[in-house]
């Protein structure tokens, strides 16, 4: 039964051996010589005005979050739609159930002024 694994840690060897060695032949190989110009912050040819990383404010951070989140919920609800025919009622009550709540958090999120 173990002769079955061998092949999977043989691959996982490789994927680690090609992971430290890409990095590592890049640095012996490749002479790379970081100078003020090069490593200096470019702003379509003029020195940038400000900080060039700008502040976001936490209204984006959250958005992306929230739709993310509700992203992920077409992961789960892509394959009960493909196997609705075959699922018991208890796993339909459970889908819906979790729909409902779904639905609650995405009209809360609306009524707090979060998709503004």
């Amino acid at each position: 039964m173990l002769l079955e694994y061998i092949a999977l840690l043989f691959f996982g060897i490789l994927v680690m051996l090609i992971t430290i060695l890409i990095p590592l032949l890049s640095t012996v190989l490749v002479y790379q010589q970081n100078y003020q110009e090069k490593i200096s912050s470019y702003e379509c040819g003029f020195e940038p005005f400000q900080n060039y990383m700008p502040q976001f404010e936490i209204r984006y951070y959250l958005l992306a979050i929230l739709f993310l989140i509700f992203d992920l919920e077409l992961a789960f609800l892509m394959p009960w739609v493909v196997t609705l025919d075959f699922l018991s009622y208890y796993a339909i009550f459970s889908m819906f159930f979790f729909f409902f709540f779904l639905v609650l958090a995405y009209f809360y999120e609306w009524l707090r002024g979060g998709l503004e």
